[in-house]
């Protein structure tokens, strides 16, 4: 195989995985700032791949991604009932779509 063939091949991935991967959508002040301007922002699984993520909101949403950009939130120090403790970490992903194309995030999916 040469190399555009590998770089080019989509990962196959199942549809149970696919609902995994992407776990919910974020619904902040940047992120719907980002939405106007084509890019959706998703709180994914932390062993959640780019190639991954772009094939489950590709399937899963039936849009085409053009870039998937990822970034590890670490948890904040907090207090719990006085007692020091730790959030957990989670893995956000920003998926920029092609020209034309939006995600309703309002409706669920089926």
């Amino acid at each position: 195989m040469s190399e555009n063939a590998a770089k080019s091949k989509k990962p196959v991935i199942s549809k149970e995985r696919m609902y995994q991967t992407i776990l919910s959508p974020l619904v902040t002040e940047k992120a719907t700032l980002n939405s106007e301007r084509g890019q959706i922002t998703f709180k994914v699984a932390g062993d959640a791949s780019k190639p991954e993520i772009k094939a489950a909101v590709e399937e899963l949403f039936g849009v085409k991604v053009l870039a998937v950009n990822t970034i590890v939130v670490k948890g904040k120090a907090k207090r719990f009932r006085g007692r020091p403790g730790q959030r957990s970490d989670w893995k956000k992903a920003m998926v920029r779509l092609a020209e034309g194309q939006s995600i309703d995030l309002t409706t669920g999916l089926a």
